[in-house]
């Protein structure tokens, strides 16, 4: 959704902050003035607010506002006085009237349905565009009510319309003596059936791949993309040495300065993490984003997270005929923005240039690189670029170095945002055994290319094995796992169950449907086991 209202009372603020988020769009502004000024003060008054404004923007005055904002395409549309508008419609309507409204009888209520339903319409045409409005809108009758049936009614069908503006639009600002308050928002996410049941929407969210193999006790795991075989020795001994250390409160500096050194930058743009899962809760509290972005397919604890911490967020999707990265799709005025890469669950790698043509002055860019070290070279990671204002990049220990029990991972980014990170969560956040990975990963990590090309080798021959299945398709993968898709997904998962084979089903992830399968890349034997049982219950 690409609406915001933006309510206050007289000389609050609340046109100063509506041009603030127009001017932060980056777009072509025009500005929709729903009546010509009719007295000299109120000509005084719109020409200060149009001096204040950039020169570069257009202004329209009168017309019908869901016509122009039509015309308007992608540019940013800002109606200044919604109150003036719904005043003016009350005027052709013929309800600026002393006359009760039971005299108006059923004439006066159809006028008054027509006037909503102007408004309803441009409400929804705002929601649905890709460009950015902003409505100003005057909030009137906190006191006694006025004399007058007339201006009685004006307020009435203000609120009426702020009411349904406020129920379309991704997010409500209260602007009080020049401060902002937002509302909470609705919990919606465009194109979801889940969108009134946030219970049920949060829990399907949150299948992951390790619920599904506990589930099936001694079945074959294909669903959980953990490279098999167990921490590397260096790192389980740090760990074992790490248990003599355990009496005392856990230090991270050996760590941070380790990780630092692996990828060239200070140890104050490095934080540790309880998991790099833990980023997808802190960044948002650290942020406190107006309108956080997801582009999907893609981990789905993002969302989960933004959503339970009231934060509005939209959906960017990929390409669906490949799964490209779009950064088109992604909105202008999001101002924190989670990706992977490669990306799970589809296994692209895009091309370094490609996500930072993401980045935007104002804007936190979160790059999650959980399965980057499966790429040999790691060719395409952000994880050194000091350059780029806002860019965050997240890293895990749980698929690579195979430690999900640990849970140990790190956040490299700009000093400031790590240091007000650091402040916000809750103090000794990573044990001592986490820390311990962490700084035996960083010394071990550029030997582990090699390892890095045996598990590509492994997956290219998996995926010209289940290529070679009639009616399957298989995605191309820089990563451990592959994207299949197959007819009936649904079928082919409950079957590939009952052989005692446990994959990960595709359609928990937005964007995805119930004909893609996520599978992970085992040992030879058994990756050639799945590729046996898939084309028996395909033929």
């Amino acid at each position: 959704m690409s609406l915001v209202l933006v309510v206050g009372g007289v000389r609050s603020g609340k046109s100063e902050v509506a041009e603030a988020l127009a001017l932060r769009a980056g777009k072509e502004v025009v500005v929709f003035a729903p009546s010509s000024p009719l007295d000299p003060e109120m000509v005084e008054r719109v020409e200060r607010h149009r001096r204040r404004r950039p020169k570069d923007w257009r202004t329209v005055e009168g017309g019908d506002p869901l016509e122009e904002l039509e015309k308007a395409g992608e540019a940013t549309f800002l109606l200044e006085g919604l109150g003036v508008w719904v005043a003016r419609l009350m005027e052709e309507e013929g309800l600026f009237t002393q006359e009760p409204v039971a005299a108006l009888g059923p004439e006066g209520e159809e006028a008054a349905g027509r006037i909503l339903a102007r408004v309803g319409a441009f409400a929804e045409e705002a929601a649905a565009r890709r460009g950015l409005t902003v409505v100003v809108a005057e909030e009137v009758g906190l006191g006694l009510l006025p004399e007058g049936a007339g201006t009685r009614r004006y307020l009435d069908l203000l609120g009426e319309a702020r009411g349904i503006l406020g129920r379309a639009a991704r997010e409500v600002l209260f602007v009080l003596a020049g401060r902002v308050f937002r509302s909470e928002p609705p919990f919606s996410v465009l194109g979801n059936e889940f969108e009134n049941a946030p219970t049920a929407y949060l829990d399907v969210l949150r299948i992951h791949g390790d619920m599904l193999a506990r589930e099936e006790g001694e079945a074959l795991d294909f669903a959980v993309n953990v490279l098999p075989g167990g921490p590397r020795a260096s790192v389980r001994e740090a760990v074992a040495r790490a248990l003599e250390e355990v009496g005392s409160y856990p230090a991270q500096e050996r760590a941070r300065e380790a990780l630092a050194g692996r990828h060239s930058r200070a140890p104050t743009e490095v934080l540790p993490l309880n998991g790099s899962a833990e980023a997808f809760w802190l960044l948002p509290l650290v942020v406190r984003p107006r309108l956080a972005c997801v582009v999907h397919p893609y981990f789905t604890e993002p969302e989960v997270a933004l959503l339970s911490l009231g934060f509005p967020v939209v959906r960017a999707f990929r390409r669906p005929e490949d799964f490209a990265l779009d950064p088109a799709a992604v909105p202008e005025d999001a101002d924190l923005v989670f990706l992977g890469n490669p990306n799970n669950p589809t296994g692209n790698l895009d091309a370094a240039e490609g996500v930072l043509s993401l980045a935007r002055p104002g804007r936190v860019l979160v790059v999650d690189e959980a399965f980057m070290e499966f790429c040999p070279g790691e060719r395409e990671s952000l994880a050194s670029r000091r350059d780029v204002p806002g860019l965050v990049v997240l890293r895990s220990l749980t698929k690579f170095w195979s430690l999900p029990g640990l849970r140990a991972g790190y956040l490299l980014g700009p000093e400031g945002l790590v240091a007000r990170a650091a402040r916000t969560r809750q103090p000794w956040s990573v044990n001592s055994l986490a820390l311990a990975a962490l700084e035996a990963a960083a010394v071990a990590g550029p030997a582990t290319h090699g390892l890095a090309s045996e598990v590509a080798r492994a997956r290219d021959e998996f995926a010209r094995l289940l290529a070679n299945i009639p009616g399957v398709r298989v995605f191309p993968s820089a990563a451990n796992f592959l994207l299949l898709e197959v007819s009936g997904g649904r079928r082919v998962v409950s079957a590939l169950r009952e052989k005692g084979l446990v994959v990960r089903p595709g359609w928990t992830f937005p964007g995805l449907g119930e004909d893609h399968i996520r599978v992970a890349v085992r040992g030879r034997e058994e990756n050639a086991r799945l590729a046996r049982a898939l084309r028996e219950v395909l033929g």
